[in-house]
């Protein structure tokens, strides 16, 4: 122990009047600043949500909105390419699905009376040849296993694995996606009289989707028959549904009744809806 005694403690040092004053000012004149950029914001807010739902809807949301999906689209088709593939998986990872969406999937629908029906892309001023196909002749085209992620547009995701037969080996071997009746021998290369566009109705029309034929003729986009080696389930869209994993489950229509090629961009249920309308991610 020291033998010199230990200083005492130094008294605290207290502001004078005039500095306490100006700091209590200084803070009054930050809480109404603070108070008056609050309350621009939120008028300016209210002001903009004002005039942008006066503006004109286009498929159902304002205008400016829809130009912002729009972007998005153009976006996502910039970076697309068939070479593009979506992660694969062991089977082993695959999971049970939850059943999710059943716009489309009304009662008094009699699988064995189903046929597929395509209308394929007539020439200009030309009906539109229709065939139409029964799941035994899907059946009989090659056979396609894949295991990817599904992913819902409200977040979630589940590893599946799906088994048919790829679009693109469809149109191969049944040539409805071009004027002059040529067949899609080369996905990545298809034809100049190609059809732009794709649409797909569930058999009552209630619900409908609307694809990029590039994206149709993608070798992961399948027309579907099996899901984790069972056949499809009603709830899950027997007897065909669409599975494209570069896109959101929205665009995956279950109980498939129609496809139709076109020259137009189709109605898509969900974009009616205020989504963009590609669907991709």
């Amino acid at each position: 122990m020291s033998d010199h005694p230990q200083p005492p403690p130094a008294a605290p040092v207290l502001p004078d009047a005039a500095a306490e004053a100006a700091a209590l000012k200084a803070a009054a004149s930050r809480s109404r600043r603070s108070f008056l950029i609050t309350g621009a914001l939120g008028l300016g807010g209210v002001l903009g949500w004002r005039w942008l739902d006066s503006r004109p809807t286009v498929d159902g949301i304002p205008g400016p909105l829809r130009k912002v999906l729009e972007f998005n689209t153009r976006l996502t088709n910039s970076y697309y390419e068939n070479t593009r593939l979506a992660p694969e998986f062991a089977k082993s990872r695959a999971e049970k699905i939850r059943v999710n969406g059943r716009v489309g999937l009304g009662g008094g629908f009699d699988p064995a009376a189903w046929r597929l029906s395509v209308q394929g892309y007539a020439p200009a001023g030309t009906p539109a040849r229709t065939q139409q196909f029964t799941i035994e002749q899907i059946r009989a085209l090659p056979r396609t296993e894949q295991t990817t992620e599904l992913k819902c547009i409200e977040g979630w995701s589940t590893i599946v694995t799906w088994a048919g037969v790829r679009l693109s080996d469809f149109l191969a071997r049944y040539p409805l996606a071009t004027r002059s009746g040529q067949p899609i021998a080369n996905p990545n290369e298809p034809p100049a009289d190609a059809a732009p566009y794709v649409g797909m109705q569930t058999p009552d029309k209630a619900y409908f989707v609307g694809l990029e034929t590039a994206s149709a003729l993608h070798p992961q986009t399948l027309l579907c028959y099996e899901m984790n080696g069972q056949p499809l389930t009603a709830e899950h869209g027997a007897p065909l549904r669409l599975v494209t994993p570069l896109k959101y489950g929205v665009k995956h229509i279950k109980r498939i009744g129609t496809i139709a090629f076109t020259d137009a961009r189709l109605a898509d249920y969900w974009a009616k809806l205020g989504y963009d309308w590609s669907g991709g991610h």
